[in-house]
């Protein structure tokens, strides 16, 4: 290595997340990175064509403010309670930057969004993994394993698994745990519920959302948290300068203000999930209840790799994830009904086999 490159050893230490493939093939079923399956709004597209582009020789507000505001009438909260991220990967950098380092590491349950201990490593922070249970539940042992973390970053929904946590357990990990708690609410638009009305209650409460799952927006890279003002405050000195780009701003409003398709969007997802999921049960497959846009499911030999492998060479790509609690499963994002129907044809030949 050259001498000159100073790299900082926690980086030199790490192996770094992993995103999920993005394969160049065309003729491809895509279904491992919960992309959604169908088209943003239409009025994204209109917002796009609207759009004037001698605009961008200017920075974009480094704050949203319009945004902000938007957000904070559809939830019921204040303009100072929202921070607007490039995605929520963007906000999770942002929290970790503002509550971790060597002396203050932070916690999350395990398997989960991996993701979340990259990002303490980078900032020379340790991760405090408290397992789930073995049916992927919250462990009731959080606060105590978790002890000394300055935070904990809980996905609920959980990814890979798909559980929804029951907002009971939420509530007490808010009161109980002795740090700010980071609510991951990326699939919550798929899910019978959400834990929005804890911000009432909580001040170290920390919720996120994105663009990217329910909204179709993937590619824009878009995200918010709400929290308490001083919260947001600290978090708005580390976020970068003009993290939000203009047409980012200008498009994630569009959708915002079309709620009802993307309402209607979830709803086909969520009917087919659970369509799917019952086929599959039919196959004799565990399949873990899921509030997401995928599920989590192990074939009957148990063998998750072998059926990763095999629906490869059909041109369908899932999500696989080896380890003890995860090796038997594997992770499929829901797609389009005649998507998901090839899908099971494949499978009933991987049963023969």
């Amino acid at each position: 290595m050259n001498p000159k490159l100073r790299f900082r050893p926690a980086v030199l230490k790490m192996t770094g997340y992993v995103p999920g493939e993005q394969p160049k093939l065309k003729k491809l079923i895509k279904l491992n990175t919960n992309e959604n399956a169908y088209p943003p709004s239409p009025k994204v597209a209109e917002a796009i064509r609207n759009f004037d582009c001698a605009n961008l020789r200017r920075y974009p507000d480094p704050v949203g403010q319009t945004l902000r505001e938007e957000i904070a009438k559809i939830y019921g909260v204040t303009p100072d309670m929202v921070i607007l991220a490039n995605g929520s990967d963007d906000l999770l950098t942002i929290v970790t930057r503002c509550f971790t380092d060597e002396n203050h590491p932070a916690a999350c349950v395990w398997p989960t969004y991996s993701l979340y201990p990259t990002l303490a490593e980078i900032q020379h922070a340790g991760c405090i993994k408290v397992p789930l249970n073995d049916d992927f539940s919250f462990p009731e042992d959080f606060e105590k394993k978790a002890e000394g973390a300055s935070i904990a970053f809980i996905a609920c929904p959980n990814a890979p698994t798909g559980f929804l946590y029951p907002k009971e357990r939420i509530d007490r990990l808010c009161r109980d745990f002795n740090g700010a708690v980071l609510l991951d609410e990326t699939y919550v638009d798929f899910a019978s519920g959400n834990c929005l009305d804890l911000l009432k209650k909580h001040t170290n409460l920390i919720i996120s959302r994105t663009f990217s799952k329910s909204r179709s927006l993937a590619g824009l890279r878009f995200g918010f948290a709400i929290a308490d003002p001083e919260i947001i405050e600290q978090m708005m000195k580390v976020k970068d300068s003009y993290n939000v780009s203009m047409l980012a701003q200008v498009i994630a409003l569009a959708s915002l203000r079309d709620s009802e398709y993307t309402r209607t969007i979830a709803e086909k997802l969520k009917t087919e999930r659970e369509k799917f999921s019952g086929e599959l049960r039919k196959l004799n497959f565990r399949v873990i209840p899921s509030e997401t846009n995928f599920v989590f499911v192990s074939p009957p030999r148990r063998n998750g790799e072998e059926y990763f492998r095999f629906l490869r060479t059909k041109g369908i790509i899932v999500r696989y994830f080896p380890g003890g609690m995860t090796g038997e499963f594997v992770r499929i994002t829901i797609g389009l009904p005649e998507e998901m129907n090839e899908l099971l044809e494949a499978t009933e030949e991987f049963l023969k086999g």
